[in-house]
């Protein structure tokens, strides 16, 4: 075969061969890896709601240690450019601590707690879907489960018992990009902000019988992630 007869026979394959499109309408996109989710905790100062000490304002403030876990994304494409989005994951699960009480006992660290963070968005796409690069932003909505919680072993010393937090509805927002390997494979980095709020409480009858203290907090964590996709 001579050169000319070969460059036109790859000239003419490459006519035909299929061009490799990042996202489409239609495309199903299934994306795991590390998610890590970094709380904010912004909280009102712990105060007692029940018992004979109901009203006293014991000044403080909680917090939430970070937790890493496996992520998970389900999108579906409705068209070229617009797509809605599942973030599913593992069970988090976060130290919650208390400091600055006027309550020296309740100090330090008050328990764990578990929670899981579905959240449903759509996200857009703004560039041609012949670009390998996607990047992308998404808004919509989260409801955190909250469950499993447990008082430390200090704390129990110290009369703490039943740490109950509350579920949580709230607004989110991400920004995010796909970079395609191949037609199918792909590397997926995302953050996003998630609006979480709950009222935690514990109860302490050492210090009086029925006295229960309360605080809300402000969860509020930036969510990081960082992994591999395909798209069917």
């Amino acid at each position: 075969m001579n050169k000319s007869l070969l460059g036109a026979s790859l000239f003419a394959l490459a006519l035909v061969a299929p061009v490799a499109h990042a996202h489409e309408a239609g495309d199903i996109l299934v994306r795991a890896g590390a998610i890590t989710v970094n709380p904010k905790a912004d909280s009102s100062t712990v105060k007692v709601d029940q018992g004979p000490l109901a009203g006293a304002n014991l000044g403080g403030k909680a917090t939430m240690s970070s937790d890493t876990q496996l992520g998970l994304n389900f999108a579906y494409m409705l068209t070229n450019h617009v797509g809605i989005e599942l973030l599913a994951a593992t069970p988090f699960e976060h130290d919650v601590k208390i400091k600055g009480t006027a309550l020296g006992a309740a100090n330090g660290k008050l328990g764990t707690l578990k929670h899981l963070p579905p959240t449903l968005s759509v996200v857009y796409y703004p560039l041609d879907n012949k670009s390998a690069f996607q990047p992308y932003v998404g808004a919509g909505i989260n409801y955190t489960w909250i469950y499993d919680e447990h008082v430390g072993s200090r704390a129990q010393g110290a009369g703490f018992s039943n740490f109950k937090a509350e579920n949580s509805w709230g607004w989110a927002a991400q920004i995010g990009a796909d970079y395609m390997i191949n037609d199918k494979w792909m590397i997926n980095a995302q953050a996003r902000y998630i609006d979480i709020s709950t009222k935690a409480t514990v109860e302490n009858n050492a210090v009086a019988p029925g006295t229960r203290a309360k605080v809300n907090v402000d969860v509020d964590p930036m969510v990081y992630m960082v992994g591999i996709g395909y798209k069917f």
